[in-house]
This record gives C-alpha cells, sequence and structure tokens, in this order.
C-alpha cells in the first residue's frame, strides 16, 4: 500500500504531502490544479522518464518521494540490488536537478532508475495518460490472465531451468571442443615430457646442495683436514692442550672441591671437541671429487632449469602441470561419453519443458475466452461500445522459451462497430484505456476462475482520468467498480465526477493558490463534512447550493 506521497519544487507544486489509507483514494479539483501532477510524480517514482522542465520556476532541482509498505517481491529486489531493507516500509526518492541531471534513492541509499523499474511491479501500476502503455506491455498482459485462470508457472519454471542448466552445459563443452582437440598434441608432448623426467618434489635443491660441493672437493677436504688437525691431531692441537689444562684442574681439585666442576667441564668440552673432530674427518674422507658425478649433476639441473622455464618455477609446480595435463587428457578420452550423455540430458529436458508449457497453453486458451466476455461486458458498462478478446499465440522456437511458457498473449479490442480488432495499446483515449483497464482488473478480481490461487498483484492500482467522456449511469458504475476493486487493494484515481468522488474512503482536495506572487498547489485531506461539500461543488460547479448539499449527502449515504 502506498502510505506517503511528497512533491517539492515539483511543476507547479511548490510542497505537497498526501498520505493514503487503503481502499479508494479519490483526487478532486478545478482543472489545472494539479490532479495528475502527482500521478506523474508517482510515475516517476516507479522509474518513469524525467526532464528539467518538471522543476518549478526558479528552484534547484526538484524532490518527489513516496513510503510503501513493502512485499516479500520488493524485498528479493532489493537484496538482488544489494540495498538494505528498512523494517516494513520501504522509501523510494527522486532527485531532478534544473540542469536536467538526476538522483535517486531508495531506502535512503544511492539507486538506479533501473532499481525503481523492477521495484514498480511489486508496488504499484499506475494507469495514468502517459504512461497505459509502458504499464501494460504484453509481460503484464500475460500475467493478468494467469491470475484470472489461477495459474501456477511453478512446474513451467522449474522445467525452463533445467533445460537452460543441460543445454547451457552443452553448448559450453561444444563450444571447447575445437580448441581442445586442436591442443591434444600439445598436452601429449607435455605430459610425456614430464613423466620421462621421473621429477621428485624438492630434488633440485638437494642436487644444487651436492653440486656445490663436488664443484669445490679440494677446498672443502683441505678445509676438513685442517680443521681436524688444528683441533685434535697436531702435536699443537687443541686436544693436546686441553688435555694438560685437564691434568693441571684435577690435580687441583685432589686438595680444593672448588675445582671439581671445572674439571668436569674440561671433561665435557674435550667430548665435544673430540666428537667435532671426528665430525670433520668423516666429512673429508666422504668427499668424492668424481667429474662423471658432477657432469651428471649438472645434466640433470640442466633439464629441471629447462622444465622450469616451460612449466612452473619449482619442481612442485611442473608436477602439478603435468598432473593437470593429465586430467585435460583424460576429459578429451571421455568426451563423446559426456557428450552423449548431456545430449540426452538436454532432450529430456526439452521434452519436460514442451508438455510443461502446452500444458500453460491449454489452460490460458481456456481462460482467455471466458476473461474475454466477462471483460467485453464490464467494459461496455462503462459508456463504451466495445468488442474484446483475449488472444493466446504459441512460440514454440526456443528463443522464445520463458519461465513463464512460451504464449504470447495480446489484448485487442475494437472501439466502435465495424473496426478490426486491434492491440490494446492502440487505443487513441488515454480515459478509455483507464476504464478498460478498470474492467479487467474487476474482471479478474471477480471473476478469477481459482481464487485461491490467484497469483500477486500490485497492492496499489493508480486510475488517472478514467471518467473523460462518460456520466450518468456509466459514471456510478465506474465508481461501483472502482469500489469493488478497492475491497481487495489500494486504488488512487483522479476524477472530475461527483458520482465518483462519492465513494471515496479517503477524499484529497487539491487546489491552486496564489501567495506572494505565485501559484502554489495543495493538497488536502477532507473529512465528512468537506468530502459531502465537495461532491456537491462538483455537482453544482463554484455555487455549492443547500440542494446540491442534500444531493450530494444522498449519494455519498448511497455509495456506502
Amino acid at each position: 500500500m502506498l502510505v506517503e506521497l511528497r512533491a517539492e519544487n515539483y511543476a507547479v507544486i511548490d510542497h505537497a504531502i498526501a498520505v493514503f489509507g487503503p481502499g479508494l483514494n479519490l483526487l478532486t479539483g478545478e482543472t489545472g490544479a494539479g490532479k495528475s501532477i502527482l500521478v506523474d510524480a508517482l510515475s516517476l517514482l516507479m522509474g518513469g522518464k524525467s526532464s528539467a522542465e518538471i522543476v518549478r520556476h526558479g528552484a534547484e532541482k526538484a524532490v518527489v518521494s513516496c513510503v510503501f509498505e513493502t512485499t516479500d517481491g520488493a524485498e528479493a529486489v532489493l537484496e538482488e540490488n544489494g540495498i538494505d531493507a528498512e523494517g516494513a516500509e520501504i522509501i523510494l526518492r527522486r532527485e531532478i536537478l534544473a540542469t536536467g541531471k538526476g538522483r535517486v534513492f531508495v531506502n535512503n541509499q544511492p539507486a538506479t532508475v533501473t532499481v525503481l523499474k523492477q521495484l514498480a511491479p511489486e508496488l504499484a501500476l499506475v494507469h495514468a495518460q502517459t504512461e497505459t502503455l509502458t504499464s501494460f506491455d504484453q509481460s503484464q498482459q500475460r500475467i493478468l490472465l494467469d491470475r484470472f485462470a489461477g495459474l501456477s508457472l511453478e512446474a513451467a519454471s522449474t522445467a525452463h531451468a533445467r533445460w537452460h542448466g543441460s543445454r547451457a552445459k552443452l553448448d559450453e563443452l561444444l563450444q571447447g571442443e575445437q580448441d581442445r582437440l586442436r591442443m591434444v598434441d600439445l598436452w601429449s608432448y607435455q605430459s610425456k615430457e614430464i613423466a620421462a623426467a621421473r621429477l621428485i618434489d624438492g630434488e633440485d635443491e638437494a642436487l644444487e646442495t651436492e653440486k656445490r660441493v663436488l664443484a669445490n672437493a679440494e677446498k672443502l677436504y683441505a678445509a676438513a683436514m685442517g680443521g681436524f688437525e688444528h683441533l685434535y691431531e697436531g702435536s699443537s692441537s687443541a686436544e693436546v692442550s686441553l688435555r694438560a689444562a685437564l691434568r693441571n684442574v684435577e690435580e687441583l681439585a685432589r686438595y680444593d672441591n672448588r675445582f671439581a666442576d671445572a674439571a668436569q667441564q674440561l671433561h665435557s668440552a674435550r667430548a665435544t671437541l673430540g666428537d667435532v673432530s671426528s665430525s670433520l674427518r668423516d666429512y673429508a674422507e666422504g668427499i668424492n671429487a668424481s667429474p662423471e658425478r658432477l657432469a651428471e649433476l649438472e645434466d640433470r639441473l640442466a633439464l629441471l632449469d629447462r622444465l622450469k622455464r616451460k612449466y612452473g618455477h619449482t619442481v612442485a609446480e611442473v608436477i602439478a602441470f603435468g598432473a593437470e595435463v593429465d586430467r585435460k587428457l583424460a576429459e578429451v578420452e571421455d568426451r563423446d561419453e559426456l557428450l552423449k550423455a548431456l545430449r540426452r540430458e538436454v532432450e529430456e529436458a526439452e521434452a519436460g519443458y514442451r508438455a510443461a508449457a502446452t500444458s500453460l497453453t491449454a489452460e490460458r486458451h481456456a481462460a482467455a475466452g471466458k476473461l474475454a466476455r466477462i471483460a467485453e461486458a464490464q467494459i461496455n458498462s462503462l459508456a463504451m461500445k466495445v468488442k474484446f478478446e483475449v488472444a493466446v499465440e504459441q512460440q514454440k522456437g526456443i528463443a522464445h522459451w520463458t519461465a513463464a511458457g512460451w504464449d504470447v498473449v495480446e489484448y485487442r479490442i475494437a472501439t466502435n462497430p465495424g473496426e478490426p480488432m486491434k492491440p490494446l495499446h492502440e487505443i487513441a483515449s488515454g480515459g478509455e484505456m483507464s476504464r478498460v483497464m478498470l474492467a479487467l482488473k474487476v474482471s479478474v478480481e471477480e471473476g478469477a476462475m481459482k481464487p485461491k490461487t490467484k497469483s500477486p498483484t500490485p497492492r496499489t492500482l493508480v486510475f488517472d482520468e478514467i471518467d473523460i467522456g462518460i456520466g450518468g449511469r456509466a459514471a456510478e458504475a465506474v465508481g461501483q467498480k472502482l469500489k469493488a476493486l478497492s475491497r481487495g487493494q489500494q486504488v488512487l484515481c483522479v476524477t472530475h465526477l461527483p458520482q465518483i468522488a462519492a465513494f471515496a474512503d479517503q477524499h484529497f482536495l487539491i487546489d491552486k493558490r496564489e501567495s506572494s506572487g505565485r501559484t502554489k498547489t495543495q493538497v488536502r485531506l477532507l473529512d465528512e463534512e468537506a468530502h459531502t461539500h465537495e461532491v456537491a461543488r462538483m455537482l453544482s460547479g463554484a455555487t455549492v447550493t443547500e440542494t446540491s448539499l442534500q444531493h450530494a449527502a444522498q449519494m455519498v449515504a448511497a455509495s456506502r
């Protein structure tokens, strides 16, 4: 439900606020007061086109905003676009600068006009004089027929998702098949080259160390043996000096216990020295200055470097690259079986979708005739004389497959006897279009074939200038239909006729006043007395008489 609509510096409106309620909300006022401007402002918040011309003269920008009660569908749109929800309400705001540029905000967060257009079907459907075509395209016509028929799209949607997913997999495989086949020879060569190397993770580091040892064998032997001589073997080695010092300390310890620990430490140092000396000797004896081994290491390292330049920075990366190549080769070898399986899956999914779409078509055909008959009667009760039909045409080509089936639904009408049926949007009069829309909505709400399975429709319906070219009993019929429609959802309507205004649950008066040399449009919610007075004004004109007041009171009472 639309809770509130605000407009600032919008056309002739300086600052206006309208707080709407459930049921039938009617807007009345003198011609040119700005009633349709409010509807246009709401259309702007539903994603309509804007221009710098709507900015009030002398203002820097126009601002329009509204508050809707949220719906599950609207919250899903917000989530898809990364916009945070604000409790039970959705706040829309649009600013139009005098330069023509504009900004959009949803729940006080920056958004785009595209987001407004996505939210519009979940919040309101505006049938303004300039909005009938865009508001009721073939998609909306199909949705209205489905609601009337009580159709469930779940089976078709599931079947379409399955077909689309399997078809995408098959297309992806086929698209890359030729490229993969051209790569088979290269992958085979790479796999064989890597496999022949018999790589071991980390071997390049171990081989580099061994190479350094072999390349410097003489230096390493001399250093090891030199260290061994100085530590242990020579006549002036550390071992000889340490042994002599140990004898002296042990002699001291025999007479003074304070040197017992020192003697023990020297014993430990001598043992450590012996271990280090043995390690140096063993290392020197183990050095193999083999030119053959050195050449073998250099060849192996050269092979590893070549493979790393081609397939990875380390041996581990080269091994991983070889595993990936082997996986691709296995996939190519299995492609025939995979293609067969995917083609079978696509065929089964196609058959499932065709069955679901065909079933939808049959149900729509059955409902179309009934809706056309009911709607034609409803339209003709609104001071029109038309022929009306609902055409359901199958578009079986794959390009036309959707989650809602393959049908194109088009409402056609002939507004005068002898004229051919034409698409609904070719109606010349916006007022006629609004009346047709009203009749269609009432037909669906009152004559739905399966009420319990109705799909959601916009919670707020807006009709602008619905009463053009009618009066008397036809006007009363329009009021009755609006009232009936408003029992199930909120309705906003701009009217010039007292027969319609009498049915208002909330009555808003739009008038213009001059202040400080400028014309300003105001919006006022009328109480019961003022409501009756406004209906009387609409009956009698500028001068409200006692007779017109009595007549207005009778009309209001009758509408209740």
